[in-house]
């Protein structure tokens, strides 16, 4: 299943299992998606079948703060092949967003990106980042 994009219908009835299966429970989701064929897990990341939160978290393994969690909470996954705005910090924005399976944190000026972070530490990046640029 490795070399084949699952269809919607499977993705659906995959996403169903997973959340179901894992309830509110971040960590045991975490593991179940670690479970899943890259083709699969690639598709449902950026599906609107999980919301931003539940990437970010899979990603990251770290919780922020409520505001910008409940903002991804109240986007789909499907958002993040755009980015998702998740917080400001002295007039430069940082953005989450999905490209090619890979979670980015763009740091921005509002208009253009000044710089991207790749991987699990794009989080600690785009914040020694910003401290540097002040």
């Amino acid at each position: 299943m490795d070399d084949e994009d699952p269809s919607f219908t499977e993705l659906v009835r995959i996403a169903d299992c997973l959340l179901e299966e894992s309830g509110d429970d971040e960590d045991a989701l975490v593991r179940r998606l670690q479970t899943l064929p890259v083709s699969v897990l690639h598709e449902l990341i950026i599906s609107d079948l999980l919301n931003a939160w539940q990437v970010f978290y899979y990603f990251f393994r770290t919780t922020p703060d409520e505001l910008i969690r409940e903002r991804l909470e109240l986007e789909p996954a499907s958002s993040l092949v755009d980015g998702i705005e998740i917080d400001e910090i002295d007039l430069l924005v940082r953005v989450f967003r999905v490209k090619n399976g890979i979670p980015e944190i763009l740091v921005t000026d509002g208009k253009e990106t000044l710089k991207t972070f790749s991987g699990v530490s794009s989080i600690d990046d785009s914040f020694t980042y910003i401290e540097s640029t002040l």
